[in-house]
């Protein structure tokens, strides 16, 4: 099973689906409209270019399915969220197509209007119903039959752990437990047969076994040990679950999946829901671009000014960790000399010597974070989301803020309510303050949240607060 070729499978689907509304809706426009607005000689001229149209329509079905967030859970997608976000995308769809193209129509009455939008828009939502469903079912029958499982492991050994793989077997036929992976510390129910790691090699044992989920069943476990699980889990790119006696620990809103009467909380999914995920991906796309090119006068203006000011790469890359623990490369306008940090790294603060002149104007401003939206565009950040640390930093901060890998959960971002309370962070003091900031933005996406931090930070820019 790879989730990615059953992704595209639907989404080629959608585009057969599209095509086939578009030529039916041209029968009936040919058929009803246009015999009696040319006296019954069937002769088929719009206002627009209907053949045109037919390759150009998939392409808007796509998009808004997409941005729908149909196409990101394509696998447990019920059956209800598939109803009612086909019902939507294609009401959107044919209202948009009514807009743009029907609304300037030659048409006999205006009543065919309302006619036109109608027709689209069943025959819209009743083919791309009709296919998803039938993929869907071929889908659940796959897992049904046991040809196709998620391969889940169950971390702990415990009463707990036994308790929680017993319901997932008998009430998931989309999940398989694999294993279990034993803590030190903690008692044993299962037998040893079951035992397939411990948590030292857990990340060997989850690529062996192609484990694309685990759940943490541990028995009275610490905080610190819990978190210190999740810590090596997120690096695994596998969903993370939690049995509900763990509840208690995280705050704020969290999306919930039942095997049977054991709710099971995720903590490796985004609480935004999946349309707004997909919105503000591709917001961050567009509004990344649109700024590098508005920018553009003020990029050349900056890259030759820190030239000019001092010796080095205009350009300054750092390792940063991101999502799910990822090292990536980010960008920054240079700000201080080159080589100013040699050895240990050391926290810069407003009156640090080794900003330069340039350097300090671009930090009053922000200016300096400009090049990243070059890593919004390649997906490794996002406009809005915690300010990515480094690795030396993130070790300091664990040790007293053990949940700092709940930051794993989203892609880092240009700016989010930490940077904009705190500002810059010259001690790891700061940095853990702006930790909780970050961490109640994560339990609170949304789009207009995002938009408010934006707002926000817009703010600081024009009143040269940066610093």
């Amino acid at each position: 099973m790879n989730r990615s070729l059953l992704r595209v499978r639907y989404i080629l689907f959608d585009i057969f689906s599209a095509i086939i509304v578009w030529i039916l809706f041209m029968a009936f426009r040919r058929i009803v409209n246009d015999a009696k607005l040319y006296s019954g000689i069937p002769i088929f001229t719009p206002n627009f270019n209907f053949y045109t149209v037919l390759f150009t329509f998939p392409i808007l079905c796509v998009s808004i399915h997409y941005l729908s967030g149909y196409y990101l859970n394509t696998i447990k997608q019920s059956k209800i969220n598939e109803f009612f976000t086909t019902l939507v995308s294609s009401a959107l769809i044919s209202i948009i197509i009514f807009f743009v193209l029907l609304l300037d129509d030659v048409v006999i009455d205006y009543t065919f209007y309302y006619k036109s939008l109608i027709v689209l828009f069943l025959l819209l939502f009743s083919i791309t119903y009709f296919f998803r469903t039938i993929q869907s079912a071929n889908i659940r029958s796959y897992f049904k039959k046991g040809k196709w499982k998620i391969n889940t492991l169950i971390v702990g050994t415990g009463k707990n752990a036994k308790k929680i793989a017993a319901e997932v077997t008998k009430s998931s036929y989309f999940n398989q437990v694999v294993g279990f992976i034993k803590v030190e510390n903690y008692e044993r129910e299962v037998d040893g047969s079951e035992i397939v790691g411990n948590i030292f090699n857990m990340e060997k044992v989850i690529a062996d076994l192609n484990v694309k989920e685990a759940i943490i069943a541990l028995d009275d476990a610490s905080e610190k040990r819990i978190f210190d699980i999740i810590n090596k889990l997120f690096q695994s790119n596998i969903d993370i679950q939690f049995t509900p006696r763990l509840y208690e620990i995280l705050t704020g809103r969290v999306r919930i999946d039942k095997y049977g009467l054991n709710p099971l909380v995720s903590i490796s999914q985004s609480t935004m829901s999946d349309w707004q995920v997909c919105v503000k991906r591709t917001s961050d796309i567009a509004l990344s671009f649109l700024s590098l090119i508005l920018l553009s006068p003020l990029i050349i203006y900056i890259y030759f000014a820190i030239k000019l000011d001092s010796k080095g790469s205009a350009i300054y890359k750092q390792e940063r960790i991101g999502k799910l623990g990822k090292p990536f490369q980010m960008y920054k306008f240079r700000t201080m000399y080159d080589n100013a940090e040699i050895g240990q790294p050391k926290l810069s603060s407003p009156d640090d010597s080794r900003i330069t002149k340039v350097g300090r104007f671009l930090r009053k401003y922000r200016f300096d974070e400009i090049p990243q939206f070059f890593n919004v565009i390649k997906g490794e950040m996002s406009l809005v989301g915690p300010r990515p640390e480094r690795k030396f930093y993130i070790d300091q901060i664990i040790r007293e803020a053990p949940y700092y890998c709940l930051l794993y959960r989203i892609q880092p971002g240009l700016t989010s309510w930490g940077p904009i309370k705190i500002g810059y962070a010259d001690t790891i003091e700061k940095m853990i303050e702006r930790l909780n900031y970050d961490i109640v933005y994560i339990e609170n996406m949304s789009i207009s949240v995002d938009l408010k931090i934006i707002l926000s930070t817009l703010e600081i820019i024009f009143k040269g607060k940066g610093v």
